[in-house]
């Protein structure tokens, strides 16, 4: 959530702000128009309560001498039901505040480079060299099926398409992925592993963003009022949600859930294989950190997530996204993405993003500086990495001319040393 009174002593950095975003500028103008009104009741306000206290002891004075009030009295009664009249409409407004302030997304980072969508995000890095093949390289769905590791099938059959069913070996890939990043976090990173619900309620959802902007995208229990979790994120950053927090920031989490997306609106898009799936493994990466150090925070979360590419020797490229394709949230983020020859694309599976104040102030996040002040703190997360589309670049990356896939050497401690995947292997449905 934007803050109030920095939009009304910096509204013209609040409408470059929009500007850079390509949105328009009708709901800032509506909500500075409301808070012009309110300001103006305010005051209003508390003229009239003077004008009743001063009325009111004047009436006092005069019952004592024995003069008539009844005239005055009924003056003050009609100051009293303005003044109530006024109440009601200033409640109305800061409800319609509250409501404006939670559709307006973050502003973009003077750092973020300005534009207007995907084909302008900047190339910052990249790492590793694309494989080259002897033989025409083969997608994931043919690998993975070939291998009998993954059946998408049985999954569609038994649910709907987008959600995968992972077999054998495959699972025991999504697995060792998940424990292998963890650790790395944990180990070397120094991240606190926690393990939240996989569901969350509204308050939790609005806290970081999702609604009400995404509220058709998720999946929705009503007659309890949860959500099941788009990202670790949700639950994870509302650990502290309402609360200041006690120890000393930095605070590091890291979490593993499944991720639960509709995706509503992008049917016939990517949804052959793992590509685009409405469940999807991920580990995430989330921080609290003090505002003077969070750009800095965010280059070290970008560092946590390359490590888990470098390590499992995975060429990727590193993209600064663009004012007009930031989330709704971020006021900066990095996405990384993998390079997947049989899709000959590349694939997004890390953004990393700061959100600033942005989610504190709608969570209720704070902490106490050096100097004792409770000031907001600021949120960062990023992905450290999503699964579904790891693996794809795991298998297509590995594929041998024999239908085998090679598999990173990193991954042999968590797989009793498996470094090859073969037909059958761990078992067939």
């Amino acid at each position: 959530m934007l803050d109030l009174k920095w939009i009304r002593e910096r509204e013209a950095d609040a409408r470059e702000g929009f500007l850079r975003r390509g949105i328009p500028l009708e709901p800032l103008d509506a909500l500075i128009r409301l808070d012009q009104e309110r300001r103006r009741l305010v005051t209003d306000t508390e003229a009239l309560k003077y004008q009743r206290n001063t009325a009111s002891e004047e009436i006092g004075k005069l019952k004592k001498a024995g003069h008539d009030t009844a005239e005055k009295q009924q003056a003050v009664k009609t100051i009293g039901d303005r003044i109530s009249e006024q109440d009601n409409r200033l409640r109305e407004i800061d409800a319609e505040l509250k409501k404006s302030l939670l559709i307006l997304p973050n502003l973009p980072h003077a750092t973020t480079p300005t534009g207007t969508g995907s084909a302008e995000n900047v190339v910052v890095r990249s790492w590793g060299e694309l494989r080259t093949f002897p033989f025409q390289p083969q997608g994931h769905v043919d690998i993975g099926e070939h291998l009998g590791i993954l059946d998408f099938t049985r999954a569609a059959r038994m649910t709907s398409s987008g959600f995968p069913l992972y077999v054998g070996a495959g699972a025991r890939l999504e697995r060792a992925l998940i424990q292998f990043m963890i650790d790395l976090h944990v180990k070397e990173h120094g991240y606190l592993e926690v393990s939240p619900p996989f569901v969350c309620n509204s308050a939790a959802m609005t806290g970081t963003g999702q609604l009400p902007k995404m509220a058709e995208d998720m999946y929705y229990i009503p007659t309890d009022d949860l959500y099941l979790v788009p990202t670790a994120e949700v639950p994870v950053t509302n650990i502290y949600r309402e609360e200041i927090i006690g120890r000393p920031l930095p605070v590091y989490l890291v979490a593993y859930s499944p991720c639960f997306r509709r995706e509503a609106g992008s049917a016939g898009r990517e949804t052959r294989g793992l590509i685009r799936v409405h469940q999807f493994d991920k580990v995430e990466m989330v921080k609290f950190v003090e505002p003077a150090t969070s750009y800095n925070e965010l280059e070290k979360l970008v560092a946590n997530a390359e490590d888990v590419l470098q390590r499992l020797g995975l060429a990727y490229r590193i993209l600064a996204l663009c004012s007009g394709d930031l989330s709704f949230a971020a006021a900066k983020c990095y996405d990384i993405e993998l390079w997947a020859p049989g899709q000959n694309a590349w694939l997004e599976v890390s953004s990393c993003s700061n959100f600033e104040a942005f989610q504190a102030r709608r969570a209720g996040i704070r902490y106490r500086n050096k100097a004792g002040k409770v000031e907001f703190v600021h949120t960062l997360n990023g992905s450290g990495v999503a699964l579904a589309r790891l693996v794809v670049a795991i298998l297509e990356n590995g594929q041998q001319a024999d239908g085998s896939v090679m598999l990173p050497e990193a991954l042999a401690p968590y797989l009793g040393g498996l470094r090859r995947l073969e037909p059958g292997q761990g078992g067939t449905l």
